[in-house]
């Protein structure tokens, strides 16, 4: 686990939830739960303050260091995909993203790329995106202050049911997927005795619950939650975000009694 990516999940799991600020101790105490160093800390948080995610101020001769707009946004964000699911049926429309930037705009076009991924969309053909969920408001909202880029929307049906798995499967690997949610469920299936049991407490309990949304939460940006219509046979994928849901909870009160203990009071939610 990476000291930035840590720092990012103590606050999304943890700190903002004690008012978005945590003095520099404190986190160093947090990171030092995984071995990090205090100089390493201090340099990613001055890192992270610089890039805009985090700001600084100053109590008495300590160093508080609290969330920006701009990582409450991505929090809430990060937050929605990694635990929400869509819910109800599918009703066979495809929801279509065909772009234009120009060639110049080479940076601008992978931030395209990247935004669209990361709403679920999968890339059909070049420069075409497709997704079973309409998100396409969500896309001209991060690209309005961009005039360069173009971005023409397309409401469809397909061919039929034969036509609607053909899709899918060219847009999103879901084999390789499958395999990984496979493997994440071989991992943390045998944990959960231990999890019910209560074996893991305190600082082993917040470790052994950050590790597990390291593990996980990677796979919502990459799945597409597509319905069950256009998922292969054998599909885990929602098996393993219902692991991760029960594991998550059953680590819950351990974890942040410890992160109270090492910063100070607060309820997490």
């Amino acid at each position: 686990m990476k000291p930035r990516s840590l720092v990012f999940d103590l606050f999304g799991d943890y700190l903002r939830y004690r008012g978005g600020e945590v003095r520099l101790r404190g986190l160093v105490a947090l990171m030092d739960c995984f071995d990090i160093p205090e100089s390493t800390v201090r340099v990613v948080a001055a890192r992270m303050r610089k890039e805009g995610w985090l700001d600084s101020s100053r109590e008495g001769r300590e160093t508080v260091y609290a969330l920006t707009d701009a990582s409450w946004r991505l929090l809430d964000e990060g937050r929605e995909r990694i635990f929400g699911r869509a819910r109800g049926p599918w009703d066979g429309q495809w929801h279509m993203v065909i772009y234009s930037v120009p060639e110049a705009d080479r940076a601008l076009r992978e931030q395209l790329r990247k935004e669209l991924s990361w709403l679920g969309f999968g890339l059909l053909s070049a420069s075409v995106w497709i997704s079973p969920h309409d998100r396409i408001a969500q896309v001209r909202e991060s690209f309005a202050d961009h005039p360069s880029v173009r971005i023409d929307a397309l409401h469809a049906r397909s061919e039929g049911a034969a036509a609607d798995r053909d899709m899918a499967t060219r847009s999103w690997d879901l084999t390789a997927l499958g395999k990984e949610y496979g493997e994440l469920l071989d991992r943390y299936r045998p944990r959960l005795a231990g999890y019910r049991a209560g074996e893991l407490r305190g600082r082993d309990a917040l470790v052994e619950r950050m590790r597990l949304v390291h593990d996980y939460r990677m796979f919502p940006f990459r799945d597409p939650d597509l319905p069950p219509e256009l998922l292969p046979e054998g599909w885990v994928g929602r098996q393993a975000h219902e692991l991760f849901l029960e594991a998550h909870g059953l680590l819950r009160a351990e974890a942040e009694a410890h992160v109270d203990e090492v910063v100070g009071g607060g309820t997490g939610t």
